[in-house]
C-alpha cells in the first residue's frame, strides 16, 4: 500500500446560522413569527420591544450610527442556487465567523430600531388575551343558551340534572351523538338497576324538553329526526297547508339518498301523496335547518390577518394601486442600548465573549425579520404587477402565472418565492387572499393564448348562476359553452373546477 498526500480543489455550500434563521423566518406565517418573537424576547436580554421602555425609545431616536450594509447579510436564495460564484471553499460561508461576535467589529454598527420612521405599532401579549378574553365572555355558546332557557322550566331535582346533562352532551351542531342508554350508564353504571330506571325515566322527560328548546331541532339524534322536529314546530305554527307538512314528515322517514336525487316518483309511491304535495314537501324541507348549532359557532378562529394591504388610488385621472406592509403584524423590536453600551464598556469580564455573542444573536436577528418583510413587499409587488387587471377588474381577468416568473423578475430561487407565498395573505379590494392564490396553470384558447384556470372557475360561476333551475346546465354543456368562448377544457377539468367551487353536480342543483 502507497500511501501519499495530493491537494484537491472543490466547491460545497454551507449555510451559516444566521442564513439558517433568515430561511426559517420566511416561511414562518403571521402568528407562528409572532410565537417566535415572543420566544427570543424571553431568551435573548439583548432584544427588546419598542414601547417597553419608554426611556430606550427615547434614546434610540437621538442615535445616529450607519445601518447595516446589505452586502453583508447573505441573500435568502444564495441557499439554493446552483451558482459557484455564491458558493465557498473549505467548508464555512463568508461571515460565518461574525455570528461568534467580535468585541472590536460590529457589523450592525447600529442598535436602533429597523424602519423606525414607519408608523407601526406592536400588538403586545397582554394586549391580545385582554381582546381574546372579551371576545370570549361576549360570544354565547350553545350550552350557554340552552342553560339559560333551562333555569325558567319547572323541573324536579332529577330531571333538572338530566336536562342539563344532556345539553352539556350536545355537540357543536346541536345533535346528541350518544345513546340516552349509553349516557345514563355512564352516570350510574350498569349494576344499580333500580336507580338506572329512575335515571333513564328523567333523561326521558329531560330529552322531550331540550327538543322543545329554541333552536328549533337541537336535541335530534340524526338529521332525518332533526327535520321532523322542525316540521312539528311548522305543524304547531300553522304555517304550511297541512297536505304538505304530513308529506314533509312522510319523507323524512325514508330514505334520505332519495331527497338527495330528488327522486319525486319514488317518494311519492312510497310516502303515498301526489307529486305536487311532494315536490312542495322537497321545497319546504330544503329551508330547514340540518344543523341547528350553526348561530352559536366560533366564526372569529377563522379571521386572518393579512400581511400586505392593497389599495386603489386615483392620480392625475388614472387608478394605481398602492401595495403596503400591514403595520399590526410587524415586530417593532431593538437591542436594550443601556445593556450593549455596558457590555461595551466591560470588555474584560469573563463573561464577554458568551454575551457579545448574544448581543450579535439579536442584532442579527433584527436585521433577519427586516429582510423577511422586505422580501415579502418585493414579492407582493411583484404579483400586484402581473396581476393589475385582476385588481381593476376582478376573477375574469387573472392571467396565468408561475412562480418561476416572479423568482427571475426578482432575482430569487423559485423555492423562495415558494416560501414567502406560503401561509402569507394580501387585503385586496376584492377581498382577502393566499399569495399562492395569484398563481395558477393556464389554459390553451383558441387564438393561442391561454387563460388562467381561475378566470376558467369565475366564468364557470357565472354560467351556472344564468341557468335555468329546472334545466341546470350538464359539465358537457358547460365544458361547450367554454369552448365557445375559445377556451378548450375538457368535462372532466369542468367537473373538477366545479367541485373546487363547492358546485353541486346539474341533477343536485335542478330545482323543482
Amino acid at each position: 500500500m502507497k500511501v501519499g498526500l495530493s491537494l484537491g480543489v472543490s466547491q460545497h455550500l454551507a449555510l451559516t446560522p444566521q442564513l439558517q434563521q433568515s430561511i426559517r423566518l420566511l416561511q414562518l406565517s403571521t402568528l407562528e413569527l409572532a410565537q417566535e418573537v415572543e420566544a427570543m424576547l424571553v431568551d435573548n436580554p439583548f432584544l427588546e420591544r419598542i414601547g417597553d421602555d419608554p426611556v430606550a425609545e427615547a434614546a434610540d431616536a437621538r442615535l445616529s450610527e450607519r445601518a447595516v450594509q446589505r452586502d453583508q447579510v447573505a441573500p435568502i436564495s444564495e441557499a439554493f442556487d446552483a451558482d459557484p460564484a455564491g458558493a465557498q471553499t473549505g467548508g464555512q460561508s463568508e461571515g460565518a465567523s461574525d455570528w461568534e461576535g467580535d468585541s472590536d467589529v460590529d457589523p450592525s454598527g447600529s442598535d436602533s430600531p429597523w424602519s423606525a420612521d414607519a408608523p407601526i405599532r406592536a400588538p403586545r401579549a397582554d394586549d391580545d388575551e385582554e381582546n381574546a378574553g372579551e371576545r370570549e365572555s361576549a360570544h354565547e355558546t350553545l350550552a350557554d343558551h340552552l342553560h339559560r332557557q333551562a333555569l325558567a322550566l319547572r323541573l324536579s331535582r332529577g330531571e333538572r340534572a338530566a336536562l342539563s346533562y344532556l345539553i352539556d352532551s350536545l355537540n357543536e351542531d346541536g345533535y346528541l351523538e350518544d345513546a340516552i342508554e349509553a349516557l345514563v350508564e355512564s352516570l350510574v353504571g350498569a349494576d344499580n338497576t333500580e336507580y338506572l330506571l329512575e335515571m333513564s325515566e328523567h333523561f326521558a322527560v329531560a330529552l322531550k324538553l331540550l327538543q322543545n328548546l329554541d333552536p328549533v331541532g337541537v336535541g335530534a339524534r340524526d338529521l332525518a329526526e332533526c327535520l321532523r322536529l322542525q316540521i312539528r314546530a311548522l305543524q304547531r305554527a300553522g304555517a304550511h297547508r297541512p297536505e304538505v307538512l304530513r308529506a314533509a314528515t312522510a319523507i323524512c322517514g325514508q330514505p334520505l339518498q332519495w331527497l338527495a336525487r330528488r327522486d319525486i316518483k319514488r317518494l311519492s309511491l312510497a310516502c303515498g301523496t301526489s307529486e305536487d304535495d311532494t315536490r312542495a314537501a322537497m321545497a319546504l324541507i330544503a329551508q330547514l335547518e340540518p344543523r341547528p348549532g350553526r348561530r352559536f359557532a366560533q366564526v372569529d378562529r377563522n379571521v386572518v390577518t393579512p400581511d400586505v394591504i392593497v389599495r386603489k388610488r386615483v392620480q392625475a385621472g388614472e387608478t394605481r394601486l398602492d401595495v403596503q406592509l400591514n403595520p399590526e403584524v410587524m415586530p417593532r423590536l431593538h437591542v436594550h442600548d443601556a445593556y450593549a453600551q455596558a457590555l461595551r464598556h466591560h470588555r474584560k469580564d469573563e463573561n464577554h465573549q458568551a454575551l457579545q455573542t448574544r448581543l450579535q444573536e439579536a442584532r442579527w436577528f433584527i436585521k433577519n425579520i427586516e429582510q423577511r418583510f422586505d422580501t415579502i413587499l418585493r414579492t407582493s409587488r411583484a404579483i400586484v404587477e402581473k396581476q393589475k387587471s385582476f385588481f381593476m377588474h376582478g376573477d375574469l381577468a387573472m392571467r396565468p402565472l408561475v412562480m418561476r416568473e416572479i423568482a427571475q423578475e426578482l432575482g430569487l430561487h423559485e423555492s423562495t418565492i415558494s416560501r414567502v407565498t406560503s401561509g402569507k395573505y394580501m387585503a385586496t379590494p376584492q377581498g382577502t387572499y393566499e399569495l399562492k392564490h395569484f398563481f395558477g396553470s393556464g389554459l390553451g384558447t383558441e387564438t393561442g393564448g391561454s387563460a388562467s384556470s381561475t378566470a376558467v372557475r369565475a366564468l364557470l360561476r357565472q354560467f351556472i348562476a344564468a341557468e335555468n333551475p329546472a334545466r341546470p346546465l350538464s359539465d358537457s354543456q358547460l365544458a361547450e359553452m367554454l369552448k365557445e368562448q375559445g377556451i378548450a377544457c375538457a368535462r372532466r377539468t369542468v367537473a373538477k373546477y366545479r367541485e373546487q367551487l363547492k358546485i353541486a353536480p346539474a341533477n343536485l342543483r335542478k330545482q323543482l
